[in-house]
């Protein structure tokens, strides 16, 4: 069937190196629908009857991962954790967990103590800004910024959790930050990285300048970790951007149902799934 259909067209997508390389490769899809996907002023909160069944959905339609809250927001959010936690659990579900946290143990714990309640791990995707104007805005250094890290992904890991390390603004670092940053998350254990184009400034020529860029500071400090996108629909290039960034040598794009969320997060992933 591929002979005959290669007579019939000529693909000049698949013509280039990375679109050959990407070809040869699993994609894989982390669902934001129970997260960021809630962020937006017009998304009303569902019930925890809702969120089940939303689950239930993504796992139908062959999603990987899915971000089912942030705990450290205070306990209401880590009943809605652990409850999504053992649904996984007591309907066998394929697919798997993981929570928001920001760079400190009070985000982190409460992750470590429903994984261990529940009896899977939950993958911790901890988030810290890296760019210049969010330094600014916070009044942080890059010092501060990798020792904070660091510390987070190391007591995330000596939890027993795996780790995912997210640069907030990524697309608007200095390479020098951006290597620094993920260097010393994956020294300290991170299992993979998370590009984000927080305000949706990347162009799909700045996606994949970038990824390359990430593809070549985790090669040389552990190739087997892997590289996350995360980005935002502010000027409608967030489909394009996340197959440019899977061009470019990424693992795993984030979005969420119909793109809803924080202005939109990425894609609808069962378009495409």
């Amino acid at each position: 069937m591929a002979e005959q259909l290669e007579n019939l067209i000529y693909d000049w997508n698949a013509g280039s190196e990375q679109a050959a390389r990407t070809g040869s490769k699993r994609v894989e899809f982390d669902d934001e629908t129970l997260r960021d996907g809630l962020q937006s002023p017009s998304v009303t909160d569902p019930s925890l009857d809702e969120k089940v069944r939303i689950l239930h959905f993504m796992n139908d339609v062959g999603v990987d991962t899915a971000d089912i809250g942030l705990p450290g927001a205070g306990p209401h959010v880590q009943r809605s954790v652990e409850r999504l936690a053992r649904e996984i659990v007591d309907a066998k579900l394929s697919i798997a967990a993981n929570c928001a946290a920001r760079t400190h143990e009070n985000d982190i714990r409460p992750i470590a103590e429903i994984s261990q309640r529940v009896g899977i791990p939950i993958e911790a995707c901890t988030f810290i800004g890296s760019s210049p104007i969010r330094q600014f805005a916070e009044e942080w250094n890059i010092d501060w910024i990798i020792e904070q890290s660091s510390k987070a992904v190391r007591f995330a890991t000596g939890e027993g959790l795996p780790v995912m390390y997210v640069t907030e603004d990524t697309t608007r670092a200095k390479p020098e930050d951006v290597e620094k940053l993920y260097t010393a998350a994956i020294e300290a254990g991170a299992k993979r990285v998370c590009v984000c184009d927080t305000v949706g400034h990347a162009t799909p020529w700045g996606v994949r300048n970038l990824i390359r860029f990430v593809r070549q500071v985790v090669d040389r400090t552990n190739p087997e970790v892997k590289i996350d996108w995360h980005g935002h629909q502010d000027r409608g290039l967030g489909v394009i951007n996340s197959i440019a960034a899977l061009e470019a040598g990424a693992d795993r794009v984030h979005g969420s149902a119909a793109g809803i969320g924080a202005r939109r997060l990425t894609a609808c992933l069962t378009g495409a799934l």
